[in-house]
């Protein structure tokens, strides 16, 4: 490795720091009615887009909830469809541990394809969250993972040269989409290979 020196950390956030199953919404919409979770999974899944589109920022919030209530043939409200949709997280509290050591050393930003409901019923409230400089949220900023301008987002807030960014994502698109731009990227396959290149990188934790 070259002995450039990384002054951004910039961390994905499902999968890497809050692992994610939408099997948990299957069954509690399975508990209010046989086979309503399976409804909402299959339209999910066929409708990427909506997803992605709400993600984006594209989609106002009303017109998603009111979309997965129809598809669900409003069988329950939105209260509760925001609490089921986003009560999935699990801390990795391996990975959430070093947060405090690297901000020490380096600006921590965290890098997400999320969404507005997400935010506020699913992770916000995680404690380490305040360990983040700044929080690039890809239905903020209008654009998604790989999309250049939500690397670009991050780049302006840290005011940084793009080979002084390391980007942790579980999706090797989306790091090889941060790698396009010049930036060091790592591919997250867990926390013991996290710590393997983090340590290649001569980072200090």
């Amino acid at each position: 490795m070259s002995e450039k020196i990384l002054k951004a950390i910039v961390f994905d956030l499902g999968n890497v720091l809050l692992p994610f199953d939408y099997s948990i919404v299957v069954r509690r919409l399975n508990a209010i009615e046989e086979n309503l979770g399976e409804t909402f999974l299959t339209f999910y899944k066929a409708n990427y887009e909506l997803h992605r589109s709400f993600e984006r920022g594209d989609l106002p919030e009303e017109k998603f909830i009111s979309t997965m209530l129809d598809a669900m043939l409003n069988k329950i409200d939105a209260k509760i469809f925001c609490k089921f949709y986003s009560e999935i997280f699990t801390l990795n509290e391996n990975v959430a541990s070093l947060l405090p050591q690297l901000k020490q050393n380096c600006k921590l930003v965290l890098l997400s394809n999320t969404n507005a409901i997400h935010k506020k019923y699913g992770w916000e409230q995680y404690e380490f969250i305040k360990y983040f400089d700044k929080l690039i949220l890809s239905h903020e900023v209008n654009a998604v993972k790989p999309e250049e301008k939500i690397y670009k987002a991050v780049a302006e807030f840290t005011g940084l040269q793009p080979e002084e960014h390391l980007f942790i994502d579980d999706i090797l698109e989306y790091v090889n989409g941060a790698k396009k731009l010049g930036w060091d990227g790592i591919e997250f396959t867990g926390y013991e290979n996290l710590i393997i290149e983090l340590q290649k990188r001569n980072i200090q934790f």
